[in-house]
C-alpha cells in the first residue's frame, strides 16, 4: 500500500523570460498528489489533504500520541528481586514463575533482575498491566529465542540501574514465521531509560523491537543486529541517552503502514551513532529530528549492489528543525517519497547520489545545510529556500527542480530551448546559497525565481550542454544577489538589473564589479574555473557601465542589461534585456 499523508502542492509562480535549456524533461506531479515511489506502479488507495506546514512541530502534531513510561510513574522501592543464576533463577514474588531457564512475569509491578541467565525472561502479564524491569548488572543469553519477550502487557519499561552494566543476546536464527524475532521483543509499548548501560546482540534478526511504540529516554545503549537495530512498528522515539547502533538492515526503523498517523521516527535529543547496511533511519511515514547529535552511516561493505542505502528515508515527510546531524550514505543522504522541510539545526551530507531528495517539495527555512559530496545536491519537484545557509558540492546539478517521473533521455540537451516547461519551481527568497557544480548550478524543468538572499553559483567549468542557471521555463531575478562564475550565462527577466561578462579565471579567484567611478558594487570568490561571470543585485543601475575585475586586474567593461557570449563553450549570444 502506498503511504500518503503530508504532501504539499507548491503555489504557482507567474514568471516570464528567456532561459537556458538543457535540463531533463520530467513530468510534474499533479497538484495535491505525489508519486511516493518511482518503482511502484500500483494505484494509490487514497489522496490526502495537502498540509503546507512542514515544521517538525506540525508534523508531530499530525501524528498519533506516543505511549511512554516516565520514571515518576513508578518507584524502585516497590521492586521485587529476581536473582538470575545460570540456567535457573529465583524470586519471592507471586508474579514470577521459574521453569528451568525460563523466567515468566505474570503480573503488573516493578521487578529487579540481577545476575546471569542462560535462558529467557518472558512477560505474560494482563493486557492492562504496567511492568517495569530494572536491569541491575543483568546478563541474559538465549540460545533459541529472544532474551526478553513481552507477550502480553499494556506498557513495559526497561530501567537501566545507576552504574549497572547489562547485556542481552538471542538465538542465532529464527524461523521465517517466527513472531518474536529480536533480542528484546515486545508485543506492547516499550520504554528504555536509566543511567546504566545496555549491550544488545541481535544475532538472529533485530536488536530491540516493539510492535507498538518504542521510546528511548536515556541510558548508554549499544545494539549490534544482523537486521534492524531499533524497530518500533507504530513509532520510534529517541529523547536522550547515548545510542550506538550497528545494523545489517536499518538502524532506526518504524514500519507501520496501516495507520497514516503512525510509522514515524522522531529524534529529539541524545547522542546517536548509527551504521547500517540499509537505511540508517527508515520511516514509513515521517522522520523528524529536533535535537541531539546524530551521526549516520548508511551502506557498508556488505551492502549488495542492488541495494540503495539512504541516510534518512521517509514515506511522507522528513522534518529537521534542530540537532547536529551528519550523514554519509551510499545512496541519497536525505530522502522523502513526499516532502522535506528544514527549519533549523546543522545538517552535513556526503552521499553517493542526491544529497537531499524529495519527490514533491523541499523547503529550507533556516539552519545550516552542507552537502559536501553528491551527484545532485538538492532535488525535488518544487524547491523553496527562504533562509539559513546552504552549501552544495555536486558532480552533476547543484539544485535541481525536477518531477518524480524523471526521464533521463533529455539530460545534457544543451542550449537552444525546445524542452517543455513541466511546472517545477525553484524559488530563492532568502538565506545564503553557495553552489559548486560540475553540471547545472541552478536547474529547473519548470521555472526559477530569485527574490532575495545571496546566491553564488560556481560552475560548470566547461559548457558541454550544462549551464550555471538552467530552466525550461522562465528565470526571473527580482531581488537579492545572484553571482555566477561558470561557462554559460543566462539572460533573465525580472525588475532587477544585471551585468554579464566574458572573463576567465580559476578556483579561488576573486571577481569584483565596480561602477564608472571605481566604487565596488559587489565581489565574490569563485569555487571553480570559469569563462564567464554574471551578477544581479540592487546596486546596479539601468544601462550603467561597469568594470569586471579578476583578482584586482581589470578584465572588461560591460553595460548593464547586455548579454554576452558565454565562455568556455559559448552561450546564448549577445542582446539587450528583452
Amino acid at each position: 500500500m502506498l503511504r500518503r499523508r503530508l504532501i504539499l502542492a507548491a503555489a504557482p509562480l507567474t514568471l516570464a523570460g528567456l532561459v537556458l535549456a538543457g535540463c531533463a524533461t520530467q513530468a510534474a506531479a499533479p497538484s495535491g498528489a505525489v508519486s511516493l515511489s518511482t518503482d511502484d506502479t500500483s494505484t494509490p488507495e487514497a489522496t490526502v489533504v495537502v498540509d503546507s506546514d512542514l515544521s517538525a512541530a506540525a508534523v508531530l502534531a499530525a501524528n498519533a500520541d506516543v505511549t511512554v513510561v516516565r520514571d515518576d510513574e513508578w518507584s524502585d522501592a516497590d521492586a521485587a528481586d529476581i536473582a538470575l543464576d545460570g540456567d535457573s533463577a529465583s524470586s519471592d514474588s507471586d508474579a514470577v514463575t521459574v521453569d528451568g531457564a525460563t523466567v515468566t512475569i505474570t503480573g503488573a509491578g516493578v521487578f529487579r533482575l540481577s545476575g546471569s541467565l542462560d535462558g529467557q525472561v518472558v512477560v505474560a502479564a494482563p493486557e492492562d498491566a504496567q511492568v517495569v524491569l530494572i536491569l541491575d548488572d543483568a546478563e541474559i543469553s538465549a540460545s533459541d529465542s529472544p532474551a526478553i519477550t513481552v507477550m502480553t502487557a499494556d506498557d513495559v519499561a526497561l530501567q537501566l540501574a545507576d552504574g549497572s552494566q547489562n547485556a542481552v543476546s538471542d538465538a542465532s536464527s529464527y524461523a521465517d514465521d517466527a513472531g518474536a524475532n529480536a533480542a528484546i521483543y515486545a508485543d506492547a509499548d516499550l520504554t528504555v531509560s536509566g543511567t546504566g548501560s545496555l549491550t544488545v546482540s541481535g544475532n538472529g534478526n533485530d536488536g530491540i523491537a516493539s510492535t507498538d511504540d518504542l521510546v528511548v529516554l536515556s541510558g548508554e545503549i549499544t545494539v549490534e543486529a544482523v537486521d534492524d537495530a531499533l524497530r518500533g512498528k507504530d513509532s520510534l522515539t529517541v529523547e536522550g541517552g547515548t545510542v550506538v547502533l550497528e545494523a545489517g538492515g536499518d538502524a532506526l526503523k518504524s514500519d507501520q503502514t496501516d495507520d497514516a498517523t503512525q510509522g514515524f521516527v522522531a529524534i529529539t535529543g541524545g547522542d546517536v551513532v548509527a551504521t547500517s547496511g540499509d537505511d540508517a533511519i527508515a520511516a514509513a511515514t515521517d522522520a523528524v529530528i529536533t535535537g541531539g547529535t546524530i551521526a549516520l552511516t548508511a551502506g557498508t561493505a556488505a551492502t549488495g549492489s542492488d541495494d540503495s542505502p539512504k541516510g534518512v528515508s521517509a514515506g511522507a515527510v522528513v522534518a529537521i528543525d534542530g540537532g547536529d546531524v551528519s550523514v554519509e550514505a551510499a545512496d541519497d543522504g536525505v530522502h522523502s517519497d513526499g516532502s522535506v522541510g528544514i527549519g533549523g539545526g546543522t545538517l552535513t551530507v556526503t552521499s553517493g547520489d542526491d544529497g537531499i531528495h524529495a519527490e514533491q517539495r523541499l523547503e529550507i527555512r533556516d539552519g545550516a545545510v552542507t552537502v559536501a559530496e553528491s551527484v545532485e545536491g538538492l532535488e525535488a519537484t518544487d524547491i523553496a529556500i527562504s533562509g539559513g545557509t546552504v552549501d552544495v558540492t555536486s558532480s552533476d546539478d547543484g539544485i535541481n527542480a525536477a518531477g518524480a517521473t524523471a526521464s533521463t533521455a533529455a539530460q545534457g540537451g544543451g542550449m537552444g530551448g525546445g524542452e517543455q516547461d513541466t511546472g517545477e519551481t525553484l524559488t530563492i527568497s532568502g538565506g545564503t546559497v553557495r553552489l559548486a557544480a560540475t553540471g547545472d548550478g541552478l536547474d529547473s524543468n519548470g521555472s526559477i525565481a530569485i527574490t532575495g538572499g545571496t546566491t553564488v553559483v560556481s560552475g560548470p567549468s566547461s559548457a558541454g550542454g550544462q549551464g550555471a542557471v538552467d530552466a525550461n521555463g522562465s528565470v526571473a531575478v527580482d531581488g537579492g544577489e545572484l553571482f555566477v562564475a561558470g561557462s554559460v550565462l543566462v539572460t533573465p527577466t525580472g525588475a532587477q538589473q544585471w551585468v554579464a561578462a566574458t572573463v576567465s579565471g580559476s578556483a579561488g579567484d576573486t571577481v569584483e564589479v565596480t561602477d564608472a567611478a571605481g566604487a565596488a558594487i559587489a565581489s565574490f570568490e569563485a569555487d571553480q574555473s570559469f569563462g564567464a561571470v554574471f551578477y544581479s543585485g540592487p546596486g546596479l543601475t539601468d544601462g550603467g557601465a561597469y568594470t569586471v575585475t579578476v583578482n584586482g586586474v581589470s578584465a572588461t567593461t560591460v553595460t548593464e542589461g547586455v548579454a554576452v557570449s558565454g565562455g568556455a563553450g559559448g552561450g546564448p549570444g549577445s542582446g539587450r534585456r528583452p
